[in-house]
């Protein structure tokens, strides 16, 4: 599918992608770029890439496809350092699980020197780095591709293409629409099984050894970095903020139904979920 596949940061999902390349033969030469040579030598190790380097000029020379899987806030800088030595043809995309403002920045830097995707597979856990990497992690998870006026049709084929090919369900929505869904999927439930965590335990640490299965699920990707999940709830904070007062004001008319004594409308409310929840089985 490529001749040659450029990852920047093999951890988690860099790492995986990795290997899902490789293991499916998508690209003939899989590069990484990491800040250590013993990140390099560990993805290299594990199967994640053919040879990495410090040097991101080099990392992306000859590359077809360039992935950032770094950090959301070093993301445009990569892009500045690398702009310089990409073909013009090079499709680059991220991995990022906010995209307004990277697709902004980087669809700004890259003009005229790459054609730029923006990418956004939803897989991962809570664990993190290349020791947690795994070939089959994409497998049946959805990638949401982000498409603005100034995409170019070729390279959203190609990567949407690239996406199936890991096993991924490729869907597509704008930069804006992408960042409000996720706010309300993905970065909520970080922040409320934190709230959770720290709620049950304000009395002291005793209340976890009463936790049953049902807590440790819904709390369990409360053990995500801690420094990530900032990031991405700083990047994204107006729309999460939004997704907030939306939580707060269900969460309040249960309390009210509690307060009533309205066993008809909580009923209701917990059958509505129920269904909701039976539907999702079969969206996946």
């Amino acid at each position: 599918m490529f001749q040659k596949l450029t990852i920047f940061g093999p951890g988690l999902l860099g790492g995986s992608l990795g290997m899902a390349v490789k293991e499916r033969k998508l690209a003939n030469h899989v590069t990484v770029w990491a800040r250590r040579s013993e990140a390099i030598t560990e993805a290299v190790k594990r199967g994640v890439a053919d040879d990495g380097t410090l040097d991101a000029a080099a990392a992306v020379k000859d590359a077809d496809l360039v992935v950032l899987a770094t950090t959301i806030g070093v993301m445009e800088q990569i892009a500045r350092n690398i702009a310089p030595h990409l073909k013009p043809d090079t499709i680059v995309t991220d991995v990022g699980s906010v995209k307004y403002s990277v697709v902004t920045a980087l669809e700004h830097v890259l003009n005229g020197k790459a054609r730029f995707v923006g990418s956004h597979p939803m897989a991962g856990s809570e664990e993190s780095g290349v020791s947690a990497a795994q070939g089959n992690l994409f497998e049946d998870a959805v990638c949401i591709l982000t498409p603005t006026d100034n995409t170019d049709k070729d390279a959203l084929m190609k990567l949407t293409q690239f996406w199936e090919a890991v096993g991924m369900k490729v869907r597509s929505l704008s930069p804006a629409e992408h960042d409000e869904m996720v706010a309300r999927v993905s970065h909520l439930p970080h922040l409320v099984a934190a709230a959770m965590l720290n709620y049950a335990c304000q009395s002291g640490k005793g209340a976890l050894d009463f936790c049953g299965n049902g807590f440790k699920d819904s709390t369990r990707i409360a053990a995500g970095p801690a420094e990530m999940w900032k990031e991405i709830s700083m990047v994204n904070r107006d729309e999460l903020r939004r997704a907030l007062d939306g939580l707060i004001e269900e969460l309040g008319l249960a309390r009210q139904m509690l307060e009533n004594k309205d066993e008809v409308s909580l009923l209701a409310f917990l059958r509505r979920a129920k269904s909701l929840r039976e539907e999702m089985k079969f969206r996946h």
